[in-house]
């Protein structure tokens, strides 16, 4: 699989369309038809792209693309039949990577996703120990070859634990971290999460542990595996 696009299309037909193509040239593809699904799905899926319409009901695609820009780096591309709108789509208060306008070739919206995704896929990634790869730009995780599968939540919160190995974080750190949004939850969220993230980290590799519990403070980093090896190592940044 290339990656999982999420459509999000209130014209069911054209929906199925665009699903079909982004399939038969190797992506997974989900469809959404009412703009109050987008957010929540975003956060718990963590897709690779997403095709956004402008006018959907529920919440409209700048209200959506406004929003997923509050925790989410995921590649954007718009699409619009409002040609008096594309300035705006691509202004930088925005933060939509691409658009499209319609009527359109399904072929062409597929060559937008492959370039959009080329592009991002050039930035920048972070190896831990050869063996942990984090690609920001696909919110995608990787341990040994294999993909975590994280949430957009549970990327966010590894990646500021790799970036510093070794640093101890309560979890209010943490949570001011993975909740920029200042939305209130529990301190005892974040054990939660790192519950999950463990229970991710052990399927990708049995033989590894990468956070760590520090009694009474918080987590941190480290690559440890079974045997006792262990590395606190800055992370390096590769392109």
């Amino acid at each position: 699989m290339n990656g999982k696009i999420l459509i999000v299309e209130d014209e069911k037909k054209l929906a199925a369309l665009l699903s079909d193509y982004l399939k038969q040239n190797g992506f997974e593809a989900c469809c959404l038809g009412n703009g109050l699904d987008a957010v929540p799905w975003v956060r718990d899926h963590a897709p690779s792209l997403v095709l956004l319409d402008l006018m959907l009901p529920g919440r409209d695609g700048i209200e959506v693309c406004k929003e997923v820009r509050l925790f989410s780096t995921v590649p954007i591309i718009m699409v619009t039949a409002r040609i008096e709108e594309v300035d705006r789509l691509l202004g930088l208060e925005l933060g939509a990577d691409d658009y499209i306008c319609k009527p359109f070739s399904p072929r062409e919206v597929v060559a937008r996703v492959k370039n959009v995704l080329r592009r991002v896929g050039s930035e920048q990634t972070i190896q831990a120990d050869g063996s942990l790869t984090l690609d920001e730009s696909r919110y995608r995780a990787t341990l040994s070859g294999h993909d975590l599968d994280l949430t957009a939540v549970e990327f966010k919160l590894l990646q500021f634990l790799a970036a510093k190995p070794g640093r101890i974080y309560n979890r209010q750190q943490l949570m001011d971290q993975i909740y920029r949004d200042q939305r209130t939850v529990s301190d005892r969220t974040i054990d939660s999460h790192i519950k999950k993230l463990r229970k991710k980290i052990n399927a990708g590799d049995p033989g590894v542990e990468l956070i760590h519990s520090v009694y009474g403070v918080g987590y941190k980093y480290g690559f440890l595996t079974r045997t006792g090896a262990k590395s606190d190592a800055t992370p390096m940044v590769t392109k």
